[in-house]
């Protein structure tokens, strides 16, 4: 076994309770070796990866030593980010089955074409003998974007008896065998003239990895387009202990990393005596500062003026620890977003039906976030027909190759697919042919139209804006309200649009004062592994949170599109933690941000920064 939580064995029932019933009657027994879980930047174990889904793991441009040895004004700090669990609403399950000689699951799953390759090529089977379905998701924010333990199973099961087979896991499960978000210690150096601008900027993070596989939360890519300096280092570590493998969590890397470089700007902007968001005007890069590309476009700066004119952000005293309503301290806080802009190749079918609708066929996957509809909208527009008349079909390998949901990149990846299917369409429909009784049908693949994209620099932006209030009696954080303008494109669907948004801003708010799972050192396992004693934001914890956005449709995109799903949480965490510190006057660079953490620190001048 590599890590506590490891399955041992598997009962199949008739029925869950008699499963589990049989289950908790097995009698295993272990030899047990010491197991290492304690998490440090310093560890031993120690190494530096060769790259990371976000890019290579180190970046390098200047002679950084000098530069820092240079600069007026420094920055030398580290910041700690716990243990995340995804905590889907719906828990990860299967159901699977032979029938006719092929192999059918029906999952709860991001992406059913890479789900059932992984599952052919693990059980050696022909990819087209396998077909995954998914048309419906409570929820995954990553976690479900590959093949789990419970696919597996149930494969083995129906295998093995030669009857259907369904499996669900716990909500205990679900802490151990889904993945989870790494816990990360970073260290941020800036180093800056007086007037703040940059000559040094040093991010180094660190994160967990398993002895299993590798996974590096990448938190110092947050910054590789968003700051540039003279002399300009990212670097991502990984410690590998006897954990389950980390895996990917709504914005894997710039949630983490965005809490860490935006509370060490704010610093930066106290030190300088400016503005937070004049501090970021005088350090905008023109060109990518590790790739030198092009901006496809850049509207961070646009989204702190407009959130600044709304949240009133020029009436505040920037001096901290100075505003008191009775036993609570306020402050206000800001932190800049982005995430990056791709799009995947996809397969698309358009079909015009003999009855005047048309039918889209794609391998996307709704997780929650109205994939269906935004794609019934796509499609009306581009065919100039009302939404009733355009009918869609999704969550279905037999679909074909499509994007998964996630890395931001669903909704424009597909509707990318689904456009060029349909301009096709009409193409053959201006000729004037009769439709038969099985309709016309045009299929797309965007393979070769993304790879022919120019080179450049693109992303989804964001400032978020909050205001908290400290109880200098018991040390609660209270957010009163938030903010978030964003840049991301066209807006497809507004409404959902705006629940994607927000939902991320309640996990930036979430991130920042509540969640952290505990690792137990002796067992191994987590001390909290559950939703009694996982604390999350609940309602009322949330406050009122406004998000809007601003900006023109992407142009290197034929339907506009950038990606919403993440960038919500991204700086939300940060903007908090600044809100922290101008109420009370004291850092706190490790998250949660909790009552005791709040006590310990206290307040004021004779507070202890770096809580």
């Amino acid at each position: 076994m590599p890590h506590i939580g490891w399955p041992v064995a598997f009962v199949v029932a008739e029925t869950s309770e008699q499963a589990r019933e049989a289950a908790e009657a097995l009698v295993v027994e272990y030899d047990t070796e010491p197991h290492d879980v304690d998490f440090h930047a310093d560890h031993p174990a120690r190494y530096t990866p060769e790259a990371s889904a976000m890019g290579p793991a180190v970046t390098e441009k200047g002679d950084l030593d000098a530069e820092l040895a240079a600069s007026a004004v420094l920055v030398d700090e580290r910041y700690s980010t716990p243990e995340q669990h995804h905590n889907a609403m719906e828990p990860h399950a299967a159901m699977a089955r032979w029938d006719n000689g092929r192999l059918e699951i029906v999952d709860s799953s991001q992406g059913t074409f890479a789900t059932a390759g992984e599952i052919a090529a693990l059980f050696q089977l022909d990819p087209a003998s396998v077909r995954v379905r998914s048309e419906h998701i409570g929820g995954g924010f990553g976690s479900k974007a590959m093949a789990r333990a419970h696919n597996v199973l149930a494969v083995m099961a129906t295998t093995v008896i030669g009857r259907p087979v369904r499996v669900v896991m716990t909500r205990r499960q679900m802490f151990s065998l889904i993945g989870y978000r790494s816990p990360t210690t970073q260290r941020v150096r800036l180093g800056a003239d007086a007037d703040g601008r940059l000559r040094a900027f040093d991010h180094d993070g660190v994160s967990v990895t398993s002895t299993l596989t590798e996974f590096v939360e990448a938190s110092s890519a947050f910054g590789r387009a968003l700051y540039d300096a003279d002399a300009h280092r990212t670097a991502n570590h990984v410690v590998p202990l006897d954990v389950p493998t980390p895996t990917f969590m709504r914005a894997p890397g710039e949630a983490p990393g965005s809490f860490a470089l935006e509370s060490a700007f704010d610093e930066l902007a106290e030190k300088c005596g400016l503005d937070p968001i004049e501090l970021r005007a005088r350090n905008e890069p023109t060109v990518g500062p590790v790739t030198g590309l092009p901006f496809e476009d850049n509207d961070l700066l646009a989204c702190f003026h407009e959130g600044a004119r709304r949240f009133g952000w020029a009436d505040r005293d920037p001096r901290p620890g100075v505003r008191r309503e009775g036993r609570w301290l306020i402050g206000t806080g800001t932190a800049g977003a982005t995430f990056p802009a791709g799009a995947a190749p996809s397969t698309a079918a358009v079909t015009a039906e003999a009855d005047d609708t048309f039918t889209v066929r794609i391998n996307a996957a709704d997780v929650g976030t109205g994939a269906r509809t935004a794609l019934a909208l796509v499609a009306a527009d581009a065919l100039d027909v009302p939404v009733e008349r355009v009918r869609v079909r999704i969550g279905d390998s037999d679909l074909g190759q499509a994007w998964l949901s996630g890395g931001s990149m669903g909704t424009r990846s597909w509707s990318w697919a689904v456009l060029a299917a349909i301009t096709e369409l009409r193409e053959r429909l201006a000729l004037g042919a009769d439709i038969p009784p099985e309709g016309i049908t045009v299929r797309s693949d965007t393979t070769e139209a993304i790879g022919a994209q120019a080179q450049l620099e693109r992303h989804s932006y964001g400032a978020q804006f909050a205001e908290v209030a400290v109880d200098v009696g018991t040390g609660e954080v209270r957010v009163r309200r938030m903010l978030g303008i964003f840049a991301a494109g066209r807006i497809v669907n507004p409404l959902t649009a705006r629940s994607q948004l927000v939902g991320g801003m309640i996990w930036g708010l979430s991130m920042a004062l509540h969640e952290e799972a505990v690792r137990d050192r002796a067992s191994g396992g987590l001390a909290n592994g559950d939703l009694a004693g996982y604390h999350f934001a609940a309602n009322a914890d949330v406050p009122v949170i406004e998000a809007d956005w601003i900006g023109e449709p992407a142009p290197g995109d034929p339907v506009g599109i950038k990606g919403i799903g993440e960038i919500g949480i991204v700086g939300g965490a940060a903007a908090i933690a600044n809100a922290v510190w101008h109420a009370t006057g004291v850092r706190h660079r490790t998250l949660p941000i909790r009552p005791d953490r709040v006590l310990s620190a206290g307040t004021g001048p004779e507070g202890r920064t770096g809580a």
